[in-house]
C-alpha cells in the first residue's frame, strides 16, 4: 500500500510534462517539443498552445511525464484562407447514468475536422439507470473533479477526444441546473453559487482542452470566444449562462407572466457588444453561432392559450429580438445557430416576430439532441407532436439520441441528424434521420 504521507506530498508538487508534436501518427517526425509543468492548484493539468504548425492539416501529439507516456492523440489546425469545406459534428448533454455514449462510438468513425460541444458535459446530480453515478450533487472543486473523471471514463467519449480538436462551450449542469448569473434554482443563496460556480468553472477548464484565455479567475471566464476557418467560417462561441438576468414567471415552462416582457440579458451587455461587432466585421461566407438554449420560439400549448419555456430564448423575448435583429442588419454572410439543450432535433426559422407568417426568415437554427441524456427517445414525442401544427417555423422534431454532421462549402452548409437505435443497449446503431441543406445566401433550410 501506498505511504499516504508520500501521496500527499506528491499532490502538493508540481510535475514535469513533456510534450510532442509531429507530422505524422508513429511520432517518428516530431516538428515541436517543449516542457511544462503541472501545477496542484489546477489539478495537474496542462493546457500547450502550439504555434508555428502549417494551416489545414493533420497533426499527432504526445505526453510524457515521469515512466507514463500518453496515447498518441491526433488534431487538425484550422484553414487560414480559402477551402473547399469543413466538416463538424457538434453535441450536447452526456448524462452518464442514463445511457451509453455510444454515439461517440460512430461519431469517432466520420471524417470531420472538429467537433462542436454545446454544453452540459457533466451533470451535478447522480443516479442509476444502464450505469451509476454517486447521488452526491457537485458543490466542491473535489466534487466536481471527480465528475469530471468519471465521465471521461467512458473510453468512447475518450476516443472521440483523442481523434479530433473540440471547441467547447458549457450550459447550466458544469454547475447547477438551470442556474442565472449568480440566480440558483432552488434555495442556494447568490453567495453559496459563486462560490459553487467557481469550482465548477475551474474543474471545466482542467478537464477540457480550451485555450488559456477561458481560464478562470473566480467565478468568472471568458468563454465566449471566436474561432476562425479562414474565408470559409467563424464559429462564433456563445456563453448563456454567466451573464443571463433570473427567468421570469418563476422558470419552467408555461403561460407568460407580467413579467414576461420585461427586458432582461441572456448575454449580458458586453458580450452582445462583442457578437454585434463580430458579425459585422466578418468576412466569412458562414457565420456559425454555438449557443446553448433554443432560439426559436415555440409555443408548448396545444389549442387555446401560450406556453414557453422560461428558460430558453423564448422567456428572454427583448434579448431575442436584438440578437435576431443583429443577424439581420448587420448582414453578416450566412449566420446559421447551432444549439443544445433539450434533448431532441429541431430545425427551426428564426424570425424577429415570430407570431407573423410573413416575418422574413433571417437564419436557420439546428438544434442537436443529447448524447445519452433522457435514455431512450422516440421519433417524435406524443407532446411536441400536439403542438407542432401551432407552430409553422418548425421545420422538423424528433426525440432520439445522437449528433449532428455538418458539412459547409462555399455554396451550402448541409446537417445529417445521426440517431442511435438506443442508448440503454451498448453498440446500438446509428442512421440519418434526416438531412438538411442550407444554401448560401437563402436562410432556410430545406429537407433532401
Amino acid at each position: 500500500m501506498p505511504d499516504a504521507n508520500r501521496i500527499e506530498a506528491w499532490q502538493r508538487e508540481s510535475v514535469a510534462v513533456d510534450w510532442q508534436v509531429a507530422t505524422d501518427e508513429n511520432m517518428t517526425r516530431v516538428i515541436r517539443s517543449g516542457r511544462v509543468r503541472a501545477r496542484p492548484e489546477y489539478g495537474h493539468s496542462v493546457h500547450v498552445q502550439v504555434g508555428g504548425l502549417q494551416p489545414g492539416r493533420w497533426y499527432w501529439y504526445r505526453f510524457r511525464a515521469g515512466s507514463a507516456t500518453s496515447d498518441i492523440g491526433r488534431t487538425k489546425t484550422a484553414p487560414a484562407g480559402a477551402a473547399d469545406r469543413i466538416r463538424f459534428a457538434f453535441a450536447s448533454c452526456q448524462s452518464f447514468h442514463q445511457g451509453f455514449y455510444t454515439a461517440y462510438q460512430h461519431m469517432a468513425k466520420e471524417d470531420i475536422d472538429v467537433v462542436v460541444f454545446l454544453g452540459d458535459y457533466i451533470y451535478e446530480t447522480g443516479g442509476s439507470a444502464v450505469r451509476t453515478v454517486p447521488t452526491v450533487e457537485c458543490t466542491t472543486l473535489d466534487l466536481y473533479r471527480e465528475r469530471y473523471a468519471l465521465h471521461r471514463s467512458d473510453p468512447h467519449l475518450r476516443e472521440a477526444h483523442r481523434l479530433f480538436p473540440w471547441i467547447i462551450t458549457w450550459d447550466d449542469h458544469e454547475v447547477d441546473n438551470n442556474y442565472a448569473n449568480d440566480n440558483a434554482a432552488d434555495t442556494q443563496s447568490s453567495v453559496e453559487l459563486l462560490k459553487r460556480r467557481s469550482a465548477g468553472y475551474q474543474a471545466h477548464y482542467e478537464w477540457q482542452p480550451l485555450p488559456k484565455a477561458c481560464i478562470p479567475t473566480g467565478a468568472k471566464s471568458r468563454m465566449y470566444r471566436r474561432v476562425s476557418y479562414g474565408a470559409l467560417a467563424n464559429f462564433l462561441i456563445l456563453d448563456g449562462r454567466q451573464f443571463r438576468g433570473d427567468q421570469p414567471c418563476g422558470d419552467g415552462t408555461k403561460a407568460p407572466c407580467e413579467d414576461f416582457t420585461r427586458d432582461r440579458a441572456m448575454l449580458g451587455v458586453a458580450q452582445e457588444r462583442w457578437l454585434s461587432r463580430e458579425l459585422r466585421t466578418s468576412r466569412a461566407r458562414w457565420n456559425i453561432i454555438g449557443n446553448q438554449v433554443r432560439m426559436t420560439v415555440v409555443d408548448q400549448m396545444a389549442g387555446s392559450g401560450e406556453s414557453y419555456s422560461m428558460d430558453q430564448w423564448s422567456g428572454y423575448d427583448n434579448a431575442r429580438r436584438r440578437i435576431v435583429a443583429d443577424l439581420q442588419d448587420s448582414r453578416a454572410s450566412n449566420p446559421v445557430v447551432i444549439t443544445g439543450d433539450i434533448h431532441s432535433n429541431w430545425v427551426g426559422d428564426l424570425k424577429i416576430d415570430y407570431r407573423e407568417l410573413k416575418s422574413p426568415i433571417v437564419a436557420t437554427e439546428l438544434v442537436g439532441t443529447s448524447i445519452s441524456s433522457g435514455g431512450d427517445g422516440v421519433d417524435v414525442s406524443p407532446n411536441a407532436a400536439a403542438y407542432l401544427p401551432e407552430n409553422p417555423q418548425i421545420r422538423f422534431h424528433n426525440n432520439q439520441r445522437g449528433y449532428v454532421r455538418c458539412e459547409v462549402t462555399p455554396k451550402s452548409l448541409t446537417a445529417d441528424f445521426r440517431v442511435v437505435q438506443k442508448v440503454s443497449e451498448p453498440d446500438s446503431p446509428i442512421s440519418t434521420r434526416a438531412t438538411f441543406i442550407v444554401e448560401s445566401g437563402q436562410p432556410g433550410a430545406n429537407r433532401v
